[in-house]
């Protein structure tokens, strides 16, 4: 069982990336093992997705060792709000 709450998840990917938008849901049932994280931050401006993905990792080094899955989408605030028109 991980120490890692999809509440630590979304206050230390917001510290780190200060991220806009962070939305971390732990799909293990409880055990804190498998989590599906959306992040929105300026810091992804002109990054191809693999690189905001390593930026991600790299924010959450110490968690990644403990955590078994771990899938994100992430985006710069107009990448998001397009999508959130898209949803209307």
């Amino acid at each position: 069982m991980s120490k890692y709450t999809a509440k630590y998840l979304e206050e230390k990917l917001t510290k780190e990336l200060d991220a806009q938008y962070v939305q971390a849901i732990d799909e293990s049932d409880g055990c804190g093992g498998k989590f599906s994280v959306t992040i929105v931050s300026e810091k992804f401006r002109g990054l191809k997705m693999l690189q905001k993905h390593r930026l991600v990792n790299s924010a959450l080094v110490e968690e990644l060792k403990e955590i078994h899955a771990f899938s994100q989408k992430s985006y710069t605030p107009e990448e998001w709000e397009k999508i959130q028109q898209e949803k209307q």
